[in-house]
């Protein structure tokens, strides 16, 4: 039996884009079936605004919004953070552990709403459909996976465009602003159009969460963070909760022109591919998490947990999220944060954030150790035998190469007996 036959009833993640905006009509046009578009909000704002009745007149039976962001910050973002993950050095994952989160609440509606399929709008060329892929495969199976993009015969945004219009589906994108794009609360990414050519400089009209920073204040800013086991839970001394935390420092970095990233990345799949990102409340936590931890963890825990830093961002860009080494990394992690308490101050201006204070309880940073003053608690007189010690392998092979470098005369080796007939 043909298998588009034997669906019924799919679910499909929805964010009424362009992509997920014209599977709604084919997949009943193609499949039969019944369709339930389902939305989380991970805080994309205007973006979720008329969503259902979009997704109801362009064909679905249902559509079911459900508001994810809390869940999203503490059970996704804080775990990065903590970690120190971040992808080839730049990118802060804001597009790779959103997706976990909706395939894993897709499965879910998909059991209880009696669908026997769930489909995507990732293209055959990315690392969504991966990352939804593996989470659907984590916890369900059996379910059947629709993924147009590898099924039909559109090839490109172009192409979508039209279908779009032929089948009366509005969509934002134009043939002008063809940007793929992708929001949520931690960051917004930008793909596409004239970005394909990596020598291309972005146009500034494609920001959305910073200014340019040539317009940003000409006065610095200074924001404390407060750290409470490698979490963040306060600004300026004031305490909030996850989603309103992020929200409030998107808008202080975002107006002083904060976490542009311009990356040309390995995609999964084996491409290179050219991504703008903006994270501005990600950056200062980030800055500001690394360097409270330089405070307080000691310096072989600190090593270890750098060397290990980019494999759990290799794990969520690679959409490995709901894996047994995620979660032994996290076990790692999480002890390593026991101490990570206490609060940091940054300096932001005109595009950029660094650190000017920092403190904790726990801090192992000692002024009386490290003064060049008194030796009350430190003599320093020892470093005498540290250095001999720990330069004794230089001076063994210094003493030896001597000997090394004495004139032996060395026999010219005969290799007539290797020689073929």
């Amino acid at each position: 039996m043909d298998g588009k036959k034997e669906v019924k009833k799919v679910v499909l993640a929805y964010s009424g884009g362009l992509d997920t905006s014209i599977i709604i009509p084919w997949l009943k046009e193609n499949y039969g079936c019944e369709v339930i578009a389902f939305a989380a909000n991970l805080g994309q704002g205007e973006e979720l605004d008329g969503l259902e009745e979009k997704a109801l007149a362009t064909g679905a039976s249902k559509c079911i919004i459900e508001d994810l962001r809390e869940e999203f910050v503490t059970q996704f973002i804080f775990p990065t953070l903590k970690a120190g993950a971040v992808y080839e050095g730049k990118y802060l994952l804001g597009t790779s552990f959103a997706r976990p989160i909706i395939a894993k609440r897709q499965v879910e509606i998909a059991e209880r709403e009696g669908a026997d399929a769930v489909a995507h709008g990732c293209t055959g060329k990315g690392n969504d459909q991966v990352r939804f892929e593996l989470t659907y495969k984590a916890f369900n199976p059996k379910l059947k996976v629709i993924a147009p993009w590898r099924e039909w015969n559109i090839r490109s945004r172009e192409d979508a465009i039209r279908y779009a219009r032929e089948h009366n589906v509005p969509v934002r994108a134009t043939l002008e602003k063809i940007y793929s794009n992708d929001r949520n609360l931690w960051h917004l990414s930008h793909e596409g159009g004239p970005l394909e050519d990596p020598w291309v400089e972005p146009p500034e009209d494609i920001y959305q969460l910073t200014v340019d920073p040539t317009q940003a204040p000409d006065e610095p800013e200074y924001v404390e963070i407060d750290f409470r086991q490698g979490v963040p839970v306060g600004i300026n001394g004031k305490k909030y909760g996850p989603v309103e935390l992020i929200e409030k420092l998107n808008q202080i970095a975002g107006r002083h022109g904060i976490g542009r990233v311009d990356i040309v990345e390995n995609r999964l799949v084996g491409m290179k591919s050219r991504g703008v990102y903006e994270t501005p409340g990600g950056t200062l936590l980030h800055v500001a998490h690394k360097d409270l931890e330089s405070l307080v963890l000691d310096r072989d825990t600190m090593r270890m947990k750098e060397m290990l830093a980019p494999k759990y961002a290799e794990l969520v860009y690679y959409g490995q999220w709901f894996t047994p080494l995620r979660e032994a990394l996290d076990a790692f992690v999480n002890a390593t944060q026991r101490n990570v308490t206490g609060t940091v101050r940054l300096k932001l201006y005109k595009g950029s954030c660094w650190v000017v204070g920092r403190r904790s309880p726990y801090s192992l940073y000692r002024e009386d150790f490290a003064t060049f003053g008194e030796d009350d608690v430190y003599n320093q007189k020892d470093a005498e035998g540290f250095i001999n010690l720990f330069g004794l392998p230089l001076k063994v092979r210094s003493l030896v190469k001597l000997e090394w470098d004495k004139e032996v005369e060395y026999p010219e080796p005969d290799y007539s007996k290797f020689k073929r007939d």
